[in-house]
């Protein structure tokens, strides 16, 4: 078989190329540095079933993406990103080689199937999730594995047990991920979509199979949170309380927040939203019946997500699995008919991907305006980037003219693979904070003179992460409490210097320095600055 007839092989090389290359372009964010903390925590303080973050229980998230990472940091060293993110990459890569599977199961149709596998990769929230340590990419990753065993297991008399406990492992292994939100916003949809289109035929030898694949998964799911809750009782039950209250009255937003979910598709925008067009589609796509299980399990994820008072941006991410087999339906259409369609179809084309094209000769030019006096630091990433963007521009315009839509297609994803490649560096170089000064500077002081070092009120986790140990808070959630030390030191932010002042009273208090842990120079957080005092009884 040729290359470029060997399907699978080629979705493995693009994700590669986005899910692996300069995963350590784009520095440390606060959900990254959370699970960080808690990877390393388990190393240093062996601390892999009573998880932590700056040395206090961490039982909101179950453990599985953090061992991965965790062994990521004893393979690799737990100063390399790219080890760091490596788990959430390989995780972004099954996601989307069992959306091609599954693709492939339902359509039996290999073209279909890798351009849902293509539009998945080069789909927005899932590329930045793919190569993000945070762990969301774990949990839907796993579910879409065990979706696919499942899909064989209600279509397929052959091997139904061993179809049921794979997935029931995966259920598990998904759960213990980020608990049941996987289940809710990609399994529950799917068996809705699967229930309205195919049904559930013959479900009654299925009984066993589908009891044990829940058995199977019960048993994995509950395995840690059991034995946590079992000997630390009264954290785990502190925290869940934390959480459940969070689902009703934090991050609140109307039941329509998630109606432009199609923007999380970034490139793939107007496609999608076509794509969603069933009166429009329902006769030009080649399956009928594959189309309309997609559309519905797409649809069906996005209002049970909607019905969630918390809603934000992020939880959107397993509504773009079955939004790429969606899309493709239509992509795929393109590419059968896209010469004899009407121009009044036609013109949606030619927006889309003529406007992806115009970035693309409009970058140099753009960049160069934008940048000004920090392209010397950025030359050769930029020339490369501009290179390629403006000849992608000028060969879609080209293959535009020519109504030939697969090379503009393909292009496209060309267009996400030159940003990653020669685009993402430019990141590391651009808009660094002049001010910029590490936690690392408290160690500079403590070798002078040894004394221990606090957090007054509370922690950052970017900046537990980049001291590389804990730092014990003094707040305890209702008063504070008081070193024994006659001498420390002590990290606090600036709204919060009366209250110290106050609380240290008897203690004479002297402002060593500052911390300025913002990375970028035109964006500050006050959560990444910190004010060093030395205090030390009078």
């Amino acid at each position: 078989m040729k290359l470029k007839d060997n399907y699978l092989l080629l979705l493995v090389l693009v994700c590669i190329a986005i899910f692996f290359v300069n995963l350590d372009a784009i520095y440390v964010n606060i959900m990254e540095a959370r699970n960080f903390v808690t990877a390393r925590e388990m190393i240093n303080l062996n601390h892999w079933i009573f998880t932590t973050l700056n040395d206090e229980p961490r039982y909101e998230k179950p453990p599985l993406p953090t061992w991965m990472t965790a062994v990521s940091m004893l393979i690799f060293g737990m100063k390399s990103l790219f080890a760091l993110r490596l788990p959430a990459a390989i995780m972004g890569t099954l996601t989307v080689i069992f959306i091609y599977k599954l693709g492939l199961k339902f359509s039996e149709n290999r073209k279909y199937a890798f351009l849902s596998g293509l539009t998945g990769a080069t789909s927005f929230y899932i590329l930045y999730s793919g190569r993000d340590g945070q762990w969301d990419i774990h949990t839907h990753a796993y579910m879409i594995m065990a979706i696919y065993g499942m899909y064989k297991l209600f279509t397929q008399e052959a091997n139904k047990y061993r179809n049921a406990i794979l997935s029931g492992l995966l259920l598990g292994c998904s759960f213990l991920s980020k608990g049941p939100v996987s289940m809710y916003a990609l399994m529950l949809p799917f068996l809705i979509a699967f229930g309205s289109v195919y049904k559930f035929r013959n479900f009654r030898s299925r009984i066993i199979p589908v009891a044990l694949m829940l058995t199977f998964a019960a048993s994995i799911a509950a395995s840690w949170s059991l034995y946590v809750y079992y000997f630390d009782t009264n954290a785990v039950t502190k925290i869940t309380d934390k959480e459940t209250g969070r689902w009703l009255d934090y991050n609140v937003r109307p039941f329509y927040y998630y109606w432009s979910f199609v923007i999380q598709s970034g490139i793939w925008t107007i496609p999608a939203f076509v794509g969603l067009l069933y009166p429009y589609l329902k006769e030009r796509v080649f399956s009928k019946t594959g189309y309309k299980f997609s559309l519905i399990w797409t649809l069906a994820s996005v209002i049970l997500l909607s019905i969630i008072p918390e809603k934000k941006s992020r939880y959107l991410l397993p509504v773009l699995i079955p939004l790429a087999l969606n899309t493709a339906f239509y992509i795929e259409y393109l590419f059968r008919r896209f010469d004899m369609m009407p121009s009044k179809e036609k013109w949606i084309v030619y927006f889309n991907f003529g406007l992806i094209g115009l970035i693309g000769l409009v970058f140099p030019v753009a960049g160069i305006i934008y940048f000004q006096d920090q392209l010397t630091g950025i030359q050769p990433w930029f020339v490369m980037t501009s290179i390629c963007l403006a000849v992608i521009g000028l060969l879609m315009f080209y293959y535009l003219k020519k109504n030939r839509i697969k090379p503009v297609f393909y292009l496209t994803v060309w267009f996400i693979i030159s940003i990653i490649f020669f685009g993402l560096p430019i990141a590391k170089k651009i808009e660094v904070n002049p001010a910029y000064q590490s936690i690392a500077k408290v160690d500079v002081y403590r070798e002078e003179h040894p004394m221990p070092v606090y957090e007054f009120r509370s922690f950052t986790p970017e900046i537990i992460w980049e001291y590389g140990r804990p730092i014990k808070v003094l707040f305890n959630g209702e008063s504070y409490d008081i070193p024994d030390e006659n001498k420390f030191l002590l990290l606090s932010t600036e709204n919060n210097e009366d209250k110290l002042r106050e609380t240290f009273s008897a203690y004479k208090i002297e402002k060593l320095d500052e911390i300025d842990m913002n990375p970028v120079g035109n964006k500050h957080k006050d959560r990444l600055y910190r004010d060093l005092y030395l205090v030390s009884k009078k």
